[in-house]
């Protein structure tokens, strides 16, 4: 299992719990350590107790690259991050693909568990076929919310993908063991889904915030008129409260939507634009308060909610804005 990180360590704390033998492989040490002392390094509901059970028994973090030579079942959690120039960049895959290949054994079912950008576990498919390795690959993107992990990742159906039966079977057999169901797709279709479904949560954000801005640049309570047409209104319970749309998943991935689009995803550029211009919404209303005089509390740097994540935390960029006005 790749890592003690927000998508390897849940899963692998639910597969041990199920009786497989799990290793979890970083170069952390010092998450190594809090991990096989029982402790979970990030907030995740319930993992804990869990972790507990399992730790030293049937489950261990290591960064000892060996544990790959007796896996059955590699789980990888490397993704394709989007660069300076907003494009999705495979090269950190590619890296962390070629030095597990040096250890894994023919006959493996590899999996990658992270968001890729669409068409690269094609890539990755060739890559191996090209090196003559007799591997089964796998695409099955996690579907959590952090903090809920524990929780859904027993209850969601579990997608999966290959390009050989024999990896779908392996792969429909490993999520069987923790989920209810799953379901299959080509690994094309199972790649946009994933970006489908952050896009689209990124895009409903952009949406209350955009009348979020509306209304109280007219001096209006937006959270009034939420209540008003939410309120035992079915047709609006998908109607998000207003907020920062952060974190280092929803951006990122409608921005590999939008690199796959040619650059012609409109609405997730609009998106872009509201979601990543709160912060400075928020400035420029709090100028007419005599800003520069005021102290201001930012509270809570987590990227959401009841999280200690701060990773692109739009937090931080509002803190940026309100330094520049003090100076």
């Amino acid at each position: 299992m790749g890592g003690c990180g927000h998508v390897g360590l849940p899963l692998g704390i639910v597969l041990a719990s199920r009786g497989l033998s799990v290793s979890l492989l970083d170069i952390d040490e010092a998450k190594i350590k809090t991990v096989n002392s029982g402790v979970m390094p990030f907030r995740e509901d319930g993992a804990e107790p869990v972790l507990k059970q399992v730790v030293g028994k049937n489950l261990q973090a290591t960064t000892d690259a060996n544990c790959l030579r007796s896996a059955d079942i590699v789980v990888t959690v490397v993704g394709t991050p989007v660069d300076r120039h907003l494009n999705p960049t495979v090269n950190e895959l590619y890296r962390n693909l070629d030095n597990m290949l040096q250890y894994i054994q023919d006959g493996t079912l590899l999996v990658l568990r992270s968001t890729v950008s669409p068409g690269v576990t094609k890539l990755v498919y060739q890559r191996i076929r090209s090196l003559g390795r007799d591997i089964d690959l796998a695409f099955c993107p996690e579907r959590i919310a952090e903090g809920n992990a524990m929780e859904e990742l027993v209850k969601l159906p579990q997608i999966v993908s290959g390009f050989e039966p024999e990896a779908v079977q392996r792969a429909r057999d490993l999520f069987l063991t923790i989920a209810p169901t799953v379901i299959e797709l080509a690994p094309l279709e199972a790649e946009l889904a994933k970006l489908f479904t952050n896009s689209w949560r990124y895009l409903n954000f952009a949406i209350s915030n955009q009348f979020y801005m509306l209304a109280e640049t007219y001096g209006l309570d937006f959270y009034r008129i939420h209540d008003a047409v939410t309120r035992e209104y079915p047709r609006m319970r998908t109607f998000a409260r207003a907020g920062f749309a952060a974190g280092p998943c929803l951006l990122k991935d409608t921005l590999q939507l939008s690199a796959f689009s040619g650059n012609n995803f409109f609405l997730g550029h609009a998106a872009m634009l509201v979601n990543e211009g709160l912060p400075n919404f928020i400035v420029t209303e709090l100028r007419q308060m005599d800003l520069a005089n005021k102290r201001v509390a930012i509270l809570g740097m987590a990227f959401k909610g009841e999280s200690d994540d701060i990773r692109d935390s739009l937090s931080y960029k509002l803190k940026k804005l309100l330094e520049v006005e003090s100076k």
